[in-house]
Order: C-alpha cells, then structure tokens, then sequence
C-alpha cells in the first residue's frame, strides 16, 4: 500500500473509530422499566425523567406543550409514557432513550386519557370539541372519533375516562350527565353503551381496581353515582348522596380528583368537595360508613399500596399540608407541611417511598413512608403530577 492509501486507510478507520465512539456515547446505558418515572413541570411544558430506585432525575424532555392539567399512561413494556396536554397534544416518549417519540394535537382541550388493556389503544378525553378520541398506540395513527352528544342534542366534555377489561373505555359526560362505555373490538366501529340522567355535572370518574366498580363525583348535586360493571345488566345508582345538607358549602378552588382514589379491602376514601372531609364508602353496602374531619378540601385521597393508610392532600389556601389516615381506625394519625403548593403524590410500588411535588419551591420530596421522614429532595421547574411506570400494570391509574 502507498503512504497516500495508507494514510486514506488510516483517516477512515480514524472517522469510523470516531462515528463509533459518538454512537456509544448516545446509547443509553442499559437500564430496567421498572424503576422509571415521570414529574410533569406544569409551567415549562417539559418533563423530568426519575429513578425511583436511586432517587434521581435522568434527564429532561422538553416540548410537550401546555402541561397545566397533563396526565400520563404508559405502555405494558413500561418503555413509552403517553402525555395528555391541556392543549390537546398527545406525546408519546421514549422513556429509555429519553426523547419524544411523536407528538400530535389531536383537540383544542384534552382533560385526560387511558391505554386500553393490551396496550394497543390510546384514548384521549376532551374538553373541546368534546367527546372521545381513540389511536394505535403504536403510531398514534386516529382509530375512532366519538363525539360527545348528550340526549339532549348538545355536545359535552368528557372527562373521568379509564379503561376497562376487554379493549373497553367508560368516561362521564359533564354537560349532558351521562355514562358511556366504548368497546373496541379487533375490527369495526365500536360499540357504545350509554347511560343517560346519571346526575348533574359529572366532574370525574374512577374503577376500581378489580374493574367492578366505576363512580362519577357529581358537582351539580351532592353525591356520587356508581355502576357496578359486573352485572349482567349494569344500572345508575346513587350513593353518598346529600353529604352537603344542611351544612354550608365551602368555594371549591380546585376540583377533587378521584384519579388515585383511597382504595383500602372493602372501603373507598373519596374527597368531599365543597367540605373539609374525606368520606368513606362501604363498597360491599355501597353506603356511607364514615365522614373524616381534615385539614382542608382534599384534592386525592391515595392509599397506600397495601391499603395500610391513606394520604391526603388539599386545595387551596390549606394546600401546604399533607394528612395521613389510619384505615383501620379511619382517624388522621399524622400531619405534617412539607411546603408551598403539594400538588399530587405518588407511592412506589411497593409502598416503602412516596414522592410529594411541592410546585411552589420547585422541589419533589421522596419520604421514607413509615419512619415518615425525608429521604432525597429532587429539583424540578413548578412539579405537579408525579407518574411512575409501574402504573401501567394497576387499572384505573
């Protein structure tokens, strides 16, 4: 070989050495699903991505929009998270290479949405133009349109939407009072099952976890409806109803959310809007067994994986604290303020941690649950949602 071929030859296995070492350098070292997460950064439309096992933050996914009310599903693998933005986009991120896999806006105002049980469907619940929205998860390729009219003939946000066994959707309609559920089958149009005059102003919804049990909060009126989905016939029920009588009804700031509800054995601990109460459903009577005085107007009411305790936190201007109640006495064993603004809370799987956004001091606090201490403290641009991928595997999440 000449020295100008010899050179050339030394020049492009130089250049390839190079190209090989900057591809190493972007593949992601090789990691597990199990521990991932996400914490939403409401005001600058990105996403930090956690790991729950070392309490860190990997890194940042920018451009996702107007996250003022996001919500997030991820996919069986536990690899991609689904971001449902105020503004209609639909992400779809990789959580292992850390970046945006695609992005769509797909309506003017989305409130929510689910992941159908085998992980094919995305569904997407909207505010405008209303109605349902359904995709391959895949591609995030539009699969069906389902416009929300009421009996009524008129249009209606959706919200309270949460997936079923069997391919299936059920979500409220909030101006129409209704229930529908959507089944998917392998090919055609779905098939929608609607239950009409369900309440006034249905303003979230929620099943639990053994996918008997939906309940809608009922903001128009006081009380809750409920289906029971195991029945050959499944009809509207009322529970909980009048927890407001005879009692003044305080401003409602925030809206509760029934998403993360306080599932424990037989009972449900729901927030009360409009009271400074958390109440308890006996979901084997479907009547009210409990009313817990609390701090302020709870927000969620989550329980601990194993049912042990509920934690709480509240709406404004008591929005700074977080109360634990003790599900076998149903009283509040603890209190504590860890700051400015706690937006939403989330255990492990296991429920040895939780991790409490602090939106105000921009910081997300990871707490040893029994010891009921400290652990880590994780910088974050105004967190509010906290969503950790090991809920791909919990219906009603």
């Amino acid at each position: 070989m000449n020295r100008r071929g010899f050179l050339g030859a030394g020049l492009a296995a130089s250049l390839l050495g190079g190209a090989a070492g900057r591809a190493e350098e972007r593949t992601p070292p090789l990691r597990g699903t199990g521990s991932l997460g996400l914490i939403v950064e409401r005001a600058t439309g990105s996403v930090l991505v956690i790991e729950t096992m070392q309490r860190i933050s990997l890194g940042r996914i920018e451009g996702l929009g107007d996250l003022s009310h996001a919500s997030i599903v991820f996919s069986p693998c536990e690899r991609y998270a689904y971001v449902f933005g105020r503004d209609g986009g639909l992400t779809k991120l990789d959580l292992l290479e850390m970046r945006i896999e695609k992005r769509i806006v797909q309506g003017g105002n989305s409130i929510g949405g689910a992941i159908s049980d085998d992980g094919r469907l995305v569904a997407v619940s909207n505010y405008e133009p209303g109605g349902i929205k359904v995709f391959d998860a895949g591609t995030l390729t539009e699969v069906a349109s389902i416009p929300a009219i009421g009996a009524n003939g008129l249009a209606s946000k959706t919200v309270g939407l949460v997936d079923l066994p069997g391919r299936r959707f059920v979500y409220s309609l909030y101006d129409a009072g209704e229930i529908w559920i959507a089944e998917f089958g392998e090919s055609g149009a779905p098939v929608v099952t609607k239950f009409l005059n369900v309440g006034l102003l249905p303003y979230d919804g929620n099943v639990t976890s053994d996918a008997r049990h939906y309940l809608a909060g009922l903001f128009g009126e006081d009380g809750f409806v409920h289906l029971d989905l195991w029945s050959a016939n499944p009809k509207v029920e009322r529970v909980l109803q009048g927890y407001n009588a005879g009692r003044g009804k305080i401003p409602v700031y925030k809206m509760p959310h029934l998403e993360g509800w306080g599932q424990t054995a037989n009972d449900l601990i729901l927030p009360a809007a409009g009271q400074h109460e958390a109440l308890v459903l006996d979901l084997e009577t479907m009547r009210e067994k409990k009313r817990i005085p609390v701090h302020g107007q709870p927000i969620f009411c989550v329980a601990r994986p194993d049912g042990r305790e509920v934690w709480l936190n509240f709406g404004h201007p008591q929005n700074d604290t977080v109360q634990i109640i003790d599900v076998p006495t149903l009283e509040v064993v603890h209190s504590f303020a860890p700051g400015p603004a706690v937006l939403h809370l989330e255990f492990t799987p296991r429920g040895h941690e939780v991790w409490i956004s602090v939106r105000d001091a921009d910081r997300v606090d990871v707490m040893d649950v029994r010891r009921r201490t400290k652990l880590a403290e994780i910088p974050a641009q105004k967190p509010s949602g906290i969503f950790l991928a090991a809920r791909a595997h919990r219906l009603g999440s």
